[in-house]
């Protein structure tokens, strides 16, 4: 029997009640037990009021009613626009269903009455001595700009620095426009971080002081935090908190403040990290190949205390058979006497003192002047290595001696000292190299490829790492990831971690080491840099200029306007336009969808209709009108998709006109803007699912992957190219997998013949899935789906299981692609 019941929680309300600009907004999250979509209506001071509503994922939701919901984006989010001061609220479902009812006296303590609002996210020392950084955004409701002033605590003005940053977590939740998202600030000012300080706004009419103060991590700033935070909506939560949970875990959740944090990434890290007697193992560990580590260090000016840390993390490593060489270009000697100083008994560590400065690629090859190890191992002067890194990249050596060696690494906060921003990467994936360099640290490669690639390259400063590992890439037989947090970059105020404007010019090299490195593959493309705030991305515009002739086969039964729709958005907004149309008419028997067929065929005489007289399976349908067209490329296409982006087709050509690339999938959105299709993951529950669903069509996901061009195991078949030379050859998809299953299985065999599958995400479009077919995961369709499942698991079986290459063994595929259990 299906669960009629809704589930839901209103954790938050907010009113700016401000004539002209007043904005009510609702956060919370809600829906139907029979995962049927939920609708509502608004009902303001007694009247249904039309609303703009924001569907946000929310895994922790998920993992509290897993056995019953299916999909995370049931978030709430819903802004109201009234015209009018706001006297009563309720919000119900389409069945009559109370979510939210508040009178006046409710409301107006949730009100606010300033166009200005403000936040501030951190307010810390800055480690240098008497400096102080607030981070957070300020606001004004009609988009005027907002001028700072910071107050001492007596009430005078303090000199200050601000920079003005992106908050594309406010455009998420539609409080401003992507237009007017620079709304962060990031101010320094010479300070005491224990006093009260006052950032004053203005916006040349309305005044709002705003104190400066960091997380609650007092008694009494918890009080308050409380006592600001409390509304209606907060105190029934807090009352129901404690019914469920008893007065123990009610103080405990209490001791948190009133917004509660996700439990950190610092505490995922702990838990894995290598322990004391693992370490010790380790240590007495003798292994068959032990290659001796060369790590190169370039110091310039470099403080004590990083200096110090650097060295002893390399100290304190399991594995022993290492040597650090120091290559200084400090303007003085205060390196060079530490080092020998505290270091002087310690002869693998080397140090060369530098003529002068030779910048960061002739201070790394002076450091490499000195190496004499089997392998190379770059490392920054300011970053730390955990104690078992060596071990684990010697360890993967066994069997294979690799040419190149990299891990995964995260984010030192210099500030915090929390680790943070893990970067969980994919085996070795070249598309996604040339979008960013996603390898970085830490790296290790073999002495003689570096020699072979000639050392860094003083040319690509601010990028050298980036370029050189392009060269070697080139060169290397064998590129191993080891999937393990070994190295941990350190962020402060001057690294292009922290601060990414901090070092434009690093970029502008990034873009000449990708444009050089197509060069000396042979590859006819163009490297943009992609706009801020996506510093250090690129998109490759490989070149189309042969034209090659696209067969956009699409199956279609009934539903003529969605085939319409569809095949006008191509006809009208494609900027490419050699094209031919193979629609493949099965099994329809409304007569308006033959009128329809012909209707396109008078407008767009590129346009064949062909019959399938068979049933239903989309393998044979498209394997039918594969051999039936006569394009080089093939683009298999569903009916119930609308081109967005006029370079999408394009953008597809481009890339799967190139020899080594096999399928190329688009990105897919719901109608609502959200992402349906970024890719798919091998080893979801014995199976495969798409990548970051449901998360906003502008969101960065994970590693930027969502917004840059990206190998992935498999693309969905809803939007998919490839040359019809190699569909040949893998022979299609196979007619095993009538509905489920066919796409990723023919991805599959194109990665088994020595092919890469890409997603591009500037090839966007709208999929408004299965409206022509019903859902999966009920009756007949889902036992069809059951049995597809096991088909492909019997074909693939280590596959189904993953770990999937392009995705990365730390993430919890029981739950989601990407997502990190903490």
């Amino acid at each position: 029997m299906a669960n009629k019941k809704i589930y839901s929680n209103i954790e938050e309300v907010r009113y700016r009640n401000v004539p002209n600009y007043r904005l009510l907004s609702i956060r919370g999250w809600a829906f139907n037990g029979d995962n049927t979509p939920l609708q509502l209506d608004t009902i303001v001071n007694g009247e249904s009021v039309e609303f703009e509503r924001i569907h946000t994922v929310r895994q922790d939701v998920l993992d509290s009613y897993k056995d019953i919901l299916e999909n995370p984006r049931i978030g709430l989010q819903i802004n109201i626009r009234p015209a009018e001061d706001i006297t009563s609220l309720i919000i119900r479902s389409k069945d009559g269903d109370i979510l939210l009812n508040m009178n006046e006296k409710q409301l107006k303590k949730c009100s606010e009455y300033s166009l200005l609002q403000a936040y501030c996210d951190s307010f810390q020392p800055l480690g240098v001595q008497g400096e102080c950084i607030a981070v957070g955004w300020a606001l004004s409701a009609d988009g005027k700009p907002v001028e700072f002033e910071v107050l001492d605590p007596e009430g005078k003005t303090v000199p200050f620095e601000c920079k003005r940053i992106q908050r594309g977590d406010l455009v998420e939740l539609n409080l401003v426009t992507k237009e007017n998202s620079k709304v962060g600030y990031y101010l320094t000012f010479y300070g005491d971080v224990s006093k009260s300080y006052t950032l004053r706004l203005t916006n040349g009419k309305d005044v709002l002081d705003f104190p400066l103060s960091d997380q609650h991590d007092n008694g009494l700033g918890l009080v308050r935090a409380y006592w600001k935070a409390a509304n209606p909506v907060r105190i029934k939560n807090a009352l129901h908190y404690f019914q469920k949970n008893g007065l123990t875990r009610f103080v405990r959740r209490l001791k948190q403040g009133p917004y509660q944090k996700p439990k950190s990434y610092q505490q995922w890290f702990d838990r894995q990290a290598v322990t004391v007697n693992e370490l010790r193992k380790q240590e007495e560990h003798v292994f068959e190949f032990a290659p001796k580590i060369s790590l190169i260090v370039a110091t310039f000016n470099t403080p004590e205390d990083y200096l110090r840390e650097m060295i002893n993390t390399v100290i304190k490593q399991s594995y022993k058979n290492w040597e650090l060489c120091i290559g200084d270009g400090s303007t003085d000697d205060r390196v060079q006497k530490y080092v020998q100083k505290h270091y002087v008994d310690e002869p693998r560590i080397k140090f060369k003192k530098l003529e002068k400065n030779y910048g960061i690629s002739g201070n790394m090859n002076g450091a490499l002047s000195l190496a004499t190890g089997d392998y190379v191992s770059l490392y920054d002067h300011d970053d730390l290595l955990t104690p078992d890194c060596l071990y684990e990249v010697v360890k993967c050596m066994q069997d294979i001696h690799h040419d190149v060696v990299y891990t995964d690494e995260d984010k030192l906060n210099d500030v915090t000292k929390e680790l943070n921003d893990p970067h969980f990467k994919p085996d070795f994936a070249l598309d996604q190299l040339r979008s960013h360099n996603y390898i970085t640290h830490f790296l290790t490669v073999k002495k003689e490829l570096v020699d072979q690639v000639g050392g860094l390259h003083s040319e690509y400063d601010g990028s050298q790492d980036y370029d050189f590992i392009l060269r070697v890439s080139e060169l290397a037989s064998s590129i191993h990831h080891v999937p393990k947090v070994l190295y941990h970059w350190r962020m402060h105020p001057s690294s292009t971690a922290m601060n990414p404007e901090s070092k434009m010019y690093c970029y502008t090299a990034g873009k000449k080491a990708i444009e050089d490195h197509l060069a000396r593959c042979g590859v006819d493309a163009v490297v943009e840099m992609m706009r801020p705030p996506y510093y250090g991305m690129y998109r490759v515009k490989y070149s189309t200029q042969t034209n090659p002739l696209v067969s956009i086969i699409i199956p279609n039964k009934d539903h003529i306007d969605l085939l319409e729709q569809c095949i006008e958005s191509v006809a009208k907004k494609s900027v490419y336009q050699n094209i031919e149309f193979i629609i493949i008419e099965n099994n329809s028997i409304q007569e308006e969808t033959f009128k329809g067929y012909k209707r396109l065929r008078n407008r767009h005489k590129n346009l064949n209709v062909l019959t399938w007289d068979g049933e239903f399976n989309y393998s044979a349908i498209n394997n039918y009108g594969a051999e039936k067209a006569h394009g080089e490329l093939l683009l298999f296409l569903n009916n119930d998709t609308e081109l967005i982006e006029a370079e999408s087709i394009q953008e597809m050509v481009g890339l799967a006109m190139q020899k080594d690339i096999g399928a190329v999938g688009a990105k897919l959105l719901f109608a609502d803007d959200t992402v349906q299709h970024a890719g798919v993951v091998l080893g979801f529950r014995g199976y495969a699912a798409h990548a970051f669903v449901g998360i906003d069509r502008d969101n960065v996901g994970h590693m930027v992957r969502p917004l840059i061009v990206s190998d992935y195991s498999a693309v969905t078949a809803a939007c998919l190219m490839v040359k019809k030379s190699d569909f040949e050859i893998v022979g299609g998809f196979d007619p095993i997998f009538k509905v489920a299953g066919n796409d990723v299985d023919f991805c599959l065999k194109l990665l088994k013949n020595g092919k890469r599958n890409v997603m591009t995400p500037f090839s966007l479009w709208y999929h408004y899935e299965s409206k022509t077919r019903q859902s999966d995961k009920t009756g007949k369709n889902k036992e069809r789906f059951d049995y597809e499942v096991q088909l492909f698991q019997r074909k693939w079986p280590a596959e189904s299981k993953g770990p999937d290459p392009f995705h990365n063994a730390n993430f919890n595929l029981d739950i989601a692609p990407f997502y990190l259990d903490m």
